[in-house]
């Protein structure tokens, strides 16, 4: 769909307005970002919970979840967002999570003949799309990321 490639042109569009952005992204499979043999890896595999890797440039913090049969297979976007520093952020993008009550704007592609999100998901705020659809949520040119922007700032000017 793009999702990822709207938010990638998103971001520097964003810092250049000074807004500093925080992105949780959700993955439908099994993923890992560390590597046999990487001594992270090692750790982890070894049985620790949190592994937090640490340079002078950047950390990261992985956390091992147990889920049980009664749980849900769905990441909670709540409890993810808890774990972002709120002071590293104005602002938090979050790919995926069709099923959570946030602000969202769907990515929608005429060539790929889906229903639009948008006429059962009253938290759907806009559009973006590559082709003009005939609906009444506001609609933004998929390809044109300055306008995406711009829409983004009213929307957080009109909501603060």
């Amino acid at each position: 769909m793009g999702k990822t490639t709207v938010i990638t042109n998103l971001l520097p569009l964003l810092a250049d307005h000074g807004i500093r952005v925080s992105v949780i992204k959700h993955a439908h499979h099994q993923f890992d970002i560390d590597h046999p043999g990487k001594d992270s890896f090692n750790i982890r595999e070894a049985g620790a919970v949190q592994t937090l890797i640490a340079s002078n440039q950047r950390w990261a913090l992985m956390t091992e979840t147990t889920r049980t049969p009664d749980q849900s297979d769905e990441a909670d976007l709540n409890a993810l967002r808890q774990q972002l520093n709120p002071d590293y952020a104005d602002l938090i993008l979050a790919e995926g999570f069709k099923q959570a009550a946030i602000p969202k704007i769907e990515v929608h592609r005429q060539n790929l003949q889906l229903p639009l999100l948008s006429e059962e998901d009253n938290s759907i705020i806009a559009i973006a799309t590559d082709q003009p659809l005939a609906c009444e949520v506001p609609q933004l040119a998929l390809n044109e990321p300055a306008k995406i922007c711009q829409f983004i700032m009213e929307w957080m000017n009109n909501t603060a």
